[in-house]
């Protein structure tokens, strides 16, 4: 039988899962998925901080959506989570991961010893000692880590891969047709933005950014006085598309253009640094994901800030459904990271 696995995204407000036969096979299915609602304040941007109520949470999103296996692959990626490009001389993989603590302390934001490091390689070059492997660093804070994976032991589950959340969300929608070219995904969440530069399907860049839709949310909740759950709904039924427009709108309007540029122009700026950093490798286009990413208006204000084309893509696009997953009356939209979390479970 197919090897299963389970990617597992756990939210603000719900905790998603995918459960995926023969994740590093050539056809990888999608046997079920499902969501259940998060207590508020159990988890905040993927850090879990009450265990006992995310452990219950998992254990009653496993009863309601009938998942098979309890391998379980976890994600991390918000401000707790650093990227970055790293040389380091050319050795075999294990090698390097050993070094690491004795390489990186400068570029950590805390002791080694509270860190959990890895390294992506990219490619081989030639440096001024000799031949080298370019690639990404990537450390998260352990405490942080040891709480997701402490939770899904609570919940009897077992934990089998910790990936980054950006490389998941690269399986899913920089893939096929999408991985041709040098491709810029980002994925626009509550509070963070995965920026993902990849060639040929390859990641080159990762950035983190510790914003989000709910900035828009807060900046009409707290200047023109609404609840959350109006600003929520003034900010998807308006976003940034001013044509038209009755003049009551108007103020809500002008908020939420203020706020979408901020975040907009940290976009342009993180893109413009990789393009100048390497300027063989043009961006070619630009995929838009993420809930955040829906707000109207908004991938023809990224067109015009930078000119390349900007498209979407649906998650379970070109992937095999089973019966249970085509059937299913939760929609797609939200899965992607559960679904790139199980496509690279081992």
């Amino acid at each position: 039988m197919a090897k299963r696995i389970v990617g597992v995204d756990i939210g603000n407000d719900s905790i998603r899962a995918v459960e995926v036969t023969d994740a590093a096979g050539a056809k990888p299915t999608v046997e079920r998925y499902h969501e259940v609602p998060l207590l508020d304040g159990a988890a905040r941007s993927g850090d879990v901080l009450e265990v006992h109520t995310v452990a219950s949470t998992l254990k009653r999103l496993w009863s309601e959506g009938g998942f098979k296996s309890k391998d379980v692959a976890l994600g991390m990626g918000n401000q707790r989570v650093l990227a970055r490009d790293l040389t380091v001389p050319r050795m075999p993989l294990a090698r390097i991961r050993e070094t690491l603590p004795f390489q990186v302390q400068d570029m950590l934001p805390v002791p080694v010893a509270d860190a959990l490091l890895d390294f992506y390689p990219i490619s081989e070059g030639t440096g001024e000692s000799g031949p080298v492997i370019n690639g990404l660093l990537v450390a998260a804070i352990k405490e942080a880590v040891m709480a997701n994976v402490n939770a899904v032991q609570l919940a009897g589950l077992n934990p089998v891969e910790v990936d980054l959340i950006p490389f998941a969300l690269t399986r899913v929608h920089v893939r096929g047709e999408n991985s041709r070219g040098t491709v810029a995904l980002i994925d626009i969440g509550a509070q963070t933005t995965n920026v993902v530069i990849a060639t040929n399907g390859v990641p080159q860049f990762v950035r983190i950014i510790p914003a989000g839709g709910d900035e828009i949310t807060m900046a009409l909740v707290q200047r023109l006085d609404m609840t959350r759950e109006t600003a929520e709904q003034v900010k998807r039924a308006l976003g940034i598309v001013t044509a038209g427009a009755a003049p009551e709108h108007r103020p809500a309007i002008e908020v939420i253009y203020e706020s979408t540029g901020q975040l907009l122009n940290g976009l342009r700026n993180t893109l413009n640094y990789f393009v100048n950093s390497h300027p063989n490798d043009p961006i070619s286009r630009i995929i838009l994901t993420g809930g955040a990413a829906r707000l109207p208006g908004l991938s023809a204000a990224l067109f015009e800030l930078t000119r390349v084309t900007v498209a979407s893509n649906e998650s379970f696009n070109g992937l095999r459904l089973s019966r249970a997953a085509a059937s299913s009356t939760i929609g797609s939209e939200g899965m992607s990271v559960a679904l790139g979390l199980a496509l690279g479970g081992k």
